[in-house]
């Protein structure tokens, strides 16, 4: 299962709630080195140079400009939640720690059916007043922070904060449901059509018999816009097969989309 981290704050400037927010960050630090295995060492060192990109899945490595989720720098993902929840399946399945601040309806069931590891995924559900707080305590002992902002914008001054924080501790900031300035990637999913089962040759809903299979996938244009880079424009298929403890989720390359690089 996937371990629970709950920070609590009320928001008051009274010096004894300030010194009890700090008591709780001050435990959320320790649980969180050892969770990641290095409860002596507070920050992450990357030796292997091959270990600076996190891994996606291929369908959507090929539409990045690096292959993957570089360290030290931040993207922000909108729209359908399928792709962010592979990037997190990815990241968790490979062996590397994930922290989820502000998520707690994600459908963690549908990580561990893209191949996700429950074990190195930890969950701040309730992150109280200040969430970048939070998500910068995470950043200690996470290869992968994924905030959701509940709509709210970051200031560029507190962003350059964290951004340079990121880049010393080589981990990688994904951002969704806000604003976050300077951000290195920005992703965009949508939902094209729906694959309808049981049958193979019903590509989408409307050709189905009303009543009868279910939705078994979907086609999703991901537009990847990077900084100082051409906007790419892709699209991939999400397909699932079985039912039940045998059901199984793969993403592939679209052979209808293929991929574009557009003007900004």
């Amino acid at each position: 299962m996937s371990v629970s981290l709950e920070v609590s704050e009320n928001g008051s400037e009274n010096p004894r709630v300030r010194r009890s927010t700090d008591g709780e960050l001050d435990r959320l630090r320790r649980r969180i080195a050892a969770m990641s295995r290095q409860p002596d060492r507070p920050a992450m060192q990357v030796s292997d140079p091959s270990d600076e990109v996190l891994p996606v899945p291929a369908a959507i490595a090929d539409l990045l400009p690096r292959g993957g989720l570089g360290r030290g720098g931040v993207l922000t993902v909108d729209g359908a939640r399928s792709v962010l929840l592979a990037m997190i399946a990815s990241v968790s399945g490979a062996g590397c720690q994930v922290g989820l601040v502000g998520m707690p309806h994600l459908n963690l069931g549908a990580v561990t059916g893209l191949g996700g590891d429950l074990a190195r995924i930890a969950t701040v559900p309730e992150p109280g007043v200040d969430p970048v707080e939070v998500a910068g305590v995470l950043l200690d002992g996470m290869d992968l922070v994924v905030l959701d902002l509940a709509g709210a914008a970051v200031p560029p001054a507190r962003t350059r904060v964290m951004m340079g924080r990121l880049r010393k501790q080589k981990s990688v900031l994904l951002i969704t449901g806000g604003s976050w300035p300077g951000a290195h990637l920005r992703l965009v999913t949508e939902v094209v059509t729906y694959r309808h089962l049981p049958g193979a040759d019903s590509a989408d809903l409307a050709t189905a018999r009303p009543g009868v299979g279910r939705i078994g996938g979907m086609t999703l244009r991901l537009t990847v816009a990077a900084r100082g880079a051409r906007r790419v424009v892709g699209e991939i298929e999400m397909r699932t097969s079985g039912y039940g403890a045998g059901r199984q989720v793969e993403l592939a390359a679209s052979s209808t989309g293929p991929r574009l690089a557009v003007a900004n």
